[in-house]
């Protein structure tokens, strides 16, 4: 029965999962191969080189995204979750690696992670941009408009975010449908007309063309690496569909597809050279131009929905990690988890893709600045991945070398390639990245300084709990204190007993603590533990999926320790500190300055772990770092 109905399941999973999972990928062929021969700076349309480029292209899609992500990578999974997060958190688990190496891994992670935002930002631009761009092809009075239209569609889509995507995500998998098989058709209808482009799929040309122009073939690798972008979706989107329909949407619609269109244009450009101005919409009949413009325009805002959500996502993966600050998040769907909303990074990422078009202002320029940051992603990848098959599968290391430098090589190949775009724009996803790594680690080492700070200049909370005589004045109700540190004596808790000269009949120490697995189940959401009368302590384990509730916790653990839970009856303590950065030991004064900054704008408590604000007291206390 459970098989059977998996079986029934998977059609709508391989269409949901194409909607979501395969838009930037997609949307490659409307800019991918005329940016090829634009690299190539002056390369002649003639047979061998455009059999050679397409060879490059095809063997590029096979290596990286069939045999690197989908059959390698893919099995790399985190209790069913992927990307690169949920990877780093697996290799911490796994990898029998000395704590002092760690940071090696972390660093990695948080680079790849990081690189991810950048992405983020260019994906929507450059989508939108080439898409909108097919109406220069129809008339020359619009050009002037291209960069307007464009920025009204990206304004227009992240105002909707705040509305959640489960509405339009009902129609993302049936128009990304429409739109690969609009791009197998189109390819179909040229290649009868010139079917000698089917050569691509001979190596030889790749070869060949290589041997013949080594330069020329470095500076092309930049710009094939624009057919490969969406690698790190694939990974990171397999925990809402799971391995197979990925694979069989990939397999049986996607790769197809794109192949068929990347040879179309190929076909078209060997009957007509000049085509190479927009190959993609000249391969388009005139009768279906504008159907095709507001498709195109549908596929690029899908493709920049999948990334601005895997933003959020990776967003709150972060948070939930303790590696950023925690950030208000909102979720759009009663039913689906995963569908959350970041005002923040929402406004963030809009005012950046508006300068970005208005900097860059076409798509060939700002595929300039699109690849550097894609690259480095996958390069993090293969290094955690071949971290992971060593430590996890306990595969030789000659093995794992084996399966590794293969896919390293090609890496390094495409890093290097698209390092030459530094000056042309590369610089951009560079200096998101770089910004976006500093917060992350220093939003990490300046939580681990203060927990530190905080266990050295606090009582041990059992030496406290022995030293309660009968002078404490106790209160009906139970005061709930949530602190990070539960070894030692919370801050809120002394100023209650210093500034009120009480404590509550029942005293009770909850810790959140965020497991590096995507989920915890239930029945493991709590550990309870009565440390004496008036004294309990509870910890409530989440993974980095999962939604904290922290008054639906607390419920379990009265079941628990069999007490009458009634929230009416429950005040939440939560002490609010105030960090001052100190000349010494810690970090250096720009980031101390830089966690203090982070620090103060954190949203609050409460909110984060869906604690109602009426029964949260808070209380200042300072700390030194």
């Amino acid at each position: 029965m459970q098989s059977s109905a998996k079986k029934a399941a998977l059609p709508a999973l391989t269409l949901a999962a194409l909607g979501v999972v395969f838009g930037d990928i997609g949307t490659s062929p409307l800019y991918a191969l005329k940016e090829s021969f634009h690299a190539a700076h002056g390369l002649g349309i003639q047979p061998e080189n455009v059999l050679g480029i397409l060879s490059i292209i095809f063997w590029c899609l096979t290596l990286i995204i069939s045999i690197k992500y989908i059959a390698v990578v893919m099995r790399a999974d985190n209790n069913g979750e992927g990307g690169i997060m949920a990877l780093l958190a697996l290799n911490l688990r796994k990898a029998k690696i000395p704590e002092s190496k760690k940071i090696y891994l972390i660093a990695i992670g948080f680079i790849g992670a990081s690189l991810f935002f950048g992405d983020g930002i260019i994906t929507p631009a450059i989508s939108v941009l080439s898409a909108v761009e097919g109406l220069s092809i129809a008339t020359n009075v619009l050009d002037p408009f291209i960069v307007p239209i464009a920025i009204a569609i990206v304004v227009t889509l992240f105002i909707m975010q705040k509305h959640g995507t489960a509405f339009v995500g009902k129609f993302f998998g049936p128009i990304t449908l429409i739109w690969f098989l609009s791009l197998g058709v189109l390819g179909i209808a040229s290649i009868i007309q010139t079917p000698i482009v089917l050569g691509m799929f001979s190596p030889h040309w790749a070869i060949q063309f290589i041997y013949t122009h080594p330069v020329m073939s470095f500076f092309i690798m930049g710009a094939v690496v624009l057919t490969v972008t969406g690698g790190e979706a694939l990974y990171a989107d397999m925990g809402h569909f799971g391995r197979f329909p990925i694979r069989l949407a990939w397999f049986s619609i996607v790769l197809p597809c794109l192949l068929l269109n990347y040879a179309g244009q190929g076909a078209l450009l060997l009957r007509n050279p000049s085509a190479i101005e927009n190959p993609f919409y000249l391969l388009v009949p005139s009768w279906a131009l504008y159907p095709m413009i507001v498709l195109a325009t549908m596929a690029a805002v899908i493709a920049s929905q999948a990334v601005i959500s895997g933003v959020f996502s990776l967003a709150r993966q972060a948070i939930q990690l303790g590696y950023l600050p925690r950030l208000t998040i909102k979720h759009t769907s009663e039913s689906e988890e995963g569908q959350i909303y970041v005002p923040f990074l929402n406004w963030l990422l809009l005012a950046a893709i508006i300068i970005l078009i208005l900097i860059f202002q076409n798509s060939s320029n700002l595929a300039s600045a699109y690849g550097l940051a894609v690259t480095l992603t996958m390069l993090c990848d293969t290094i955690l991945v071949a971290v992971f098959i060593y430590s996890a599968w306990k595969w030789s290391l000659p093995k794992v070398l084996l399966l590794i430098i293969p896919f390293f090589i090609i890496d390094i190949i495409l890093v290097s390639a698209t390092s030459l775009k530094m000056f042309s724009g590369g610089w951009v996803p560079l200096l998101i990245g770089a910004i976006a790594v500093t917060i992350l680690m220093t939003w990490k080492r300046g939580r681990e300084i203060t927990f530190a700070r905080l266990e050295h200049d606090t009582l041990p909370l059992d030496l406290f709990v022995k030293s309660i005589g009968n002078e404490v004045h106790w209160v009906s109700g139970d005061a709930v204190f949530l602190t990070g540190t539960p070894n030692v004596v919370p801050h809120a808790m002394l100023h209650n007993i210093k500034h009120n000269k009480v404590l509550h009949e029942r005293n009770i120490l909850v810790t959140v603590v965020v497991q590096d697995v995507p989920y915890v189940p239930q029945e493991e959401r709590v550990a309870v533990e009565k440390l004496a009368d008036h004294f309990y302590r509870i910890k409530i384990y989440y993974g980095f999926k999962d939604e904290p509730n922290v008054p639906k916790a607390l419920n379990q653990a009265y079941e628990q320790l069999e007490l009458e839970y009634d929230l009416m009856q429950i005040s939440f303590f939560i002490s609010r500190d105030r960090i001052i950065a100190t000349v010494g030991q810690g970090m250096r004064p720009w980031r101390e300055k830089l966690f203090i900054s982070m620090q103060r704008n954190t949203s609050p408590v409460s909110d984060f772990y869906q604690i109602p604000t009426n029964r949260v007291v808070e209380l200042g206390s300072q700390i030194e770092i």
